[in-house]
């Protein structure tokens, strides 16, 4: 496990810890001014290279689809007018789009990248505006009224109507790892099946006929309980302790839709979690070996499925390869409830496969059972 440990993380860590390697997340520069001003700011933004540079998108709506679906972590709208407007108080403020899933420590790094890039096309304008001005008697007046465009930030989501707030770490952090808690539960039940092997319970509940799958459901049902106890468990320490400890409050829709996805989401993950620990469980012959492939597989998966290393930290070709985790799964589907507003339609794709893998987790897993005792 630290070997793959090793391997995963290096490679995920790669482009952060070294300068040298191309930037972080990626943007895209929507201009529907088409002025040497509007073209001037484009290039000023590319100067840096602390974020990569994708192509133009074709539109407003081709922008918004291309953040929801994660190909641009940001793009940047200069507003038609900006060139004519910039050297007055009505100079149109600058958009950018972003998922509400960005971190934002790398939200305000590209604003500050934008804004360093507005200020210079901003002074160059400036500068050849007092040089044009040099024979008004009055040039304080001719100025006064020049300041740097604003700069807004616009959440893409279902519901465009809400205001966008930026999202807490809070917010980032209790799906992240509830999700990598439920997965867990591995140890519990390894915990149980090893002891009734040992026992001799589940040789006696052969000799009275009962199925191996029967013993799994007896398990399967009371520990995605559990699960759902400790997700609320988990969202009540964000929502109501972690503000007595100084932190930001946990926000949580209020619509019945979003509650009733959230609600589906994790029964959908439990029903993995649990799944992917009873194959295990019926793997190991020993609580030593649950504990090495329980936890080493909770721990890759995590790793690979953004829980540790958020995906748009990791190199694009390697950013592929989360979509084989199920915690990655888990992850986007809470992102889509809490960060975007989305509804049950949203969470359906995700939810539907954790689903499958849990079903197909426990399908082997009474398999093997089933090969074992023979």
């Amino acid at each position: 496990m630290p070997a793959v440990f090793i391997l995963v993380m290096s490679l995920a860590l790669a482009e952060p810890m070294s300068a040298r390697q191309a930037a972080m997340a990626s943007y895209a520069v929507l201009d529907l001014d088409s002025t040497p001003v509007s073209q001037a700011l484009d290039e000023q933004l590319g100067v840096t290279g602390a974020f990569r540079k994708d192509a133009r998108p074709s539109g407003e709506a081709d922008a918004r689809r291309r953040v929801e679906r994660g190909e641009a972590a940001f793009v940047l709208v200069i507003p038609q007018g900006f060139a004519r407007q910039i050297g007055s108080n009505r100079t149109p403020a600058l958009r950018f789009l972003l998922d509400p899933a960005t971190p934002p420590a790398l939200r305000e790094g590209f604003r500050q990248q934008v804004e360093a890039a507005v200020i210079r096309v901003w002074l160059t304008h400036v500068l050849e505006r007092l040089g044009q001005s040099l024979m008004i008697p009055d040039l304080r007046r001719a100025t006064e009224r020049v300041g740097p465009p604003e700069i807004v930030a616009e959440a893409v989501g279902r519901d465009e109507s809400r205001a966008f707030a930026p999202p807490s770490s809070v917010q980032q952090n209790v799906p992240a790892w509830l999700i990598f808690s439920m997965f867990f539960v591995v140890i519990p039940i390894s915990a149980v099946f090893i002891g009734e092997r040992q026992r001799g319970t589940l040789q006696r509940l052969t000799t009275q006929r009962v199925s191996f799958g029967l013993v799994l459901a007896g398990k399967f049902a009371p520990f995605v309980l559990l699960n759902q106890a400790q997700a609320l468990i988990m969202i009540a320490i964000g929502r109501w302790l972690v503000p007595l400890c100084g932190g930001e409050a946990l926000t949580l829709p209020h619509d019945a839709p979003a509650l009733a996805a959230l609600g589906l989401l994790s029964l959908a993950v439990s029903t993995a979690a649990v799944g992917w620990a009873l194959f295990i469980a019926s793997l190991a012959r020993s609580s030593e070996q649950a504990t090495v492939l329980g936890g080493a597989g909770n721990i890759i998966m995590g790793a690979i499925g953004g829980i540790m290393v958020p995906r748009f930290v990791m190199p694009a070709q390697m950013q592929p390869w989360t979509r084989l985790s199920p915690m990655d799964w888990a992850l986007e589907g809470f992102h889509h409830v809490m960060l975007r507003h989305g509804g049950i339609a949203d969470i359906l794709p995700a939810a539907a496969a954790l689903v499958c893998f849990g079903l197909f987790a426990l399908t082997v897993a009474a398999f093997l059972g089933r090969w074992v005792r023979a």
